[in-house]
């Protein structure tokens, strides 16, 4: 897991490119737009977000110390325990931001996740708040999201979760216009 989403892939494609900024004009839309929420620093994060878990081994890039991949938060959750430091904060960030895609963009899905499983005992929305919350507090290191950015993440998560799914719409009209489908995950 990267410490912040990276501006550019090291291929350098133009697909990500592409990808970049549509998301970067769909979420300033939605939510400066839409919404009335004048917070560029935020709502570039969440364009990196997307941009960032466009890829599949993006979104469960958390991995244990003998590589075991973990997709559940409940095993994200005990897995930041045992970390210190500042890779303690990259996992309760991953932890708010995989649980802000999910329930902002494909709820019916975090949902299904859910269902049997460890994390059926547990409520996305707040533990995305109460990770945000974490990552905001404990040591950063210099490549960082900055404490601020997190703890407003924290703060207006579900009006996150709602932009989110408000970005989800605008894509969708799009994609409809278009010969192919945006996202090949």
């Amino acid at each position: 897991m990267q410490a912040d989403y990276p501006r550019r892939r090291p291929d350098g494609s133009r697909r990500s490119e592409v990808l970049r900024r549509f998301f970067a004009g769909l979420t300033e839309y939605t939510f400066s737009t839409q919404l009335g929420v004048a917070d560029p620093p935020l709502v570039d994060y969440l364009s990196e977000m997307l941009v960032h878990f466009v890829r599949t081994d993006a979104i469960y890039g958390v991995r244990t110390t003998t590589g075991q991949r973990l997709s559940q938060v409940a095993d994200m959750l005990a897995e930041a325990q045992a970390r210190q430091g500042a890779a303690r904060r990259r996992l309760h960030r991953h932890i708010g931001d995989f649980t802000l895609f999910w329930t902002g963009l494909y709820p019916e899905i975090a949902e299904r996740q859910r269902q049997g499983q460890k994390d059926s005992l547990l409520d996305y929305q707040d533990q995305g708040k109460r990770n945000y919350l974490i990552a905001s507090r404990l040591p950063a290191d210099k490549q960082s999201a900055p404490d601020e950015v997190l703890e407003r993440l924290s703060e207006r998560f579900e009006l996150c979760v709602y932009g989110l799914g408000e970005v989800r719409k605008q894509w969708e009209e799009r994609e409809g216009e278009s010969d192919g489908p945006l996202l090949l995950g």
